[in-house]
């Protein structure tokens, strides 16, 4: 026969296993990114310690289209690894339950990266990032990026917490 602890115990590890949307408002709070260099729309399925799905909604009006490459407009391969990694930085701050104020989530390291298809205005890309491993203030990663159930980017990639210059 379990306690009433026990059962809360069991609750609490339901409620932090299952998936949470995360919102552009939260987004904001969590990572320093602003327009123009904000590259992920919203969260979705996020899971304490495990994953989160990025959502960027890629429009004609991205300011890179204007030189990359105006009559075949496709959105820079740095910039999904950099959509996953701010998807990543979201997951890492809301997993920490980070104190964002003074502190940044700055990348350690990039592998693996592979560029399958380019991504153009109109697209939808979902990321999903999952947590490889863990320790402290410091995450690894492995990210994909999708177009309509296609890959088009895939990277593993490291991140840690970092105090922000006062």
């Amino acid at each position: 026969m379990t306690t009433n602890a026990d059962d809360a115990d069991i609750q609490d590890t339901v409620a932090d296993a299952a998936p949470v949307s995360v919102d552009y408002a939260e987004i904001l709070r969590r990572i320093p990114h602003r327009y123009p260099f904000l590259l992920i729309d919203r969260g979705e399925n996020w899971v304490k310690n495990k994953s989160m799905t990025g959502i960027k909604n890629v429009t004609f009006n991205e300011p890179f289209f204007n030189g990359h490459f105006p009559e075949n407009p496709v959105m820079p391969g740095v910039l999904l690894i950099e959509a996953m990694g701010q998807t990543g930085a979201v997951l890492m701050s809301k997993s920490l339950d980070a104190d964002v104020e003074g502190k940044t989530i700055f990348f350690m390291s990039v592998d693996g990266v592979k560029f399958r298809s380019p991504v153009r205005p109109g697209d939808v890309v979902r990321m999903p990032v999952e947590v490889v491993r863990h320790r402290g203030d410091i995450f690894k990663f492995r990210g994909e990026a999708y177009v309509n159930d296609k890959i088009v980017c895939e990277a593993e990639f490291a991140a840690m917490v970092v105090e922000s210059p006062k």
